[in-house]
């Protein structure tokens, strides 16, 4: 791992994307500084800004491994099984389609 960096990779199937993968911070002094700068930003009005997670802090502390996340959209797997050429053939929202 290199500081300051995030490790990421994306899935691809068939020459299309299926899914985004990447590292976690683990670090808890420097998760914590990030947690309240969020907490200071809600407490200014900030609607999207979070609280400081003290459970997560405290598990970072005890030494929880890394992690990472991976996120594969319904969408794009059923664009694969189906064959779809463009997610907007399978999109599930019509309001996100183009009008015709």
């Amino acid at each position: 791992s290199k500081p300051g960096c995030t490790e990421r990779f994306e899935l691809f199937v068939v020459g299309r994307e299926l899914a985004n993968s990447f590292s976690e911070l683990t670090d808890p002094v420097d998760q914590r500084e990030r947690f309240e700068v969020q907490a200071a930003k809600k407490a200014a009005g900030d609607d999207e800004a979070h609280d400081v997670d003290e459970d997560f802090l405290s598990a970072l502390e005890q030494g929880m491994p890394p992690t990472g996340g991976l996120g594969i959209g319904i969408d794009r797997l059923i664009m694969l099984l189906t064959d779809a050429p463009s997610i907007r053939d399978v999109i599930a929202f019509p309001q996100m389609k183009p009008e015709a």
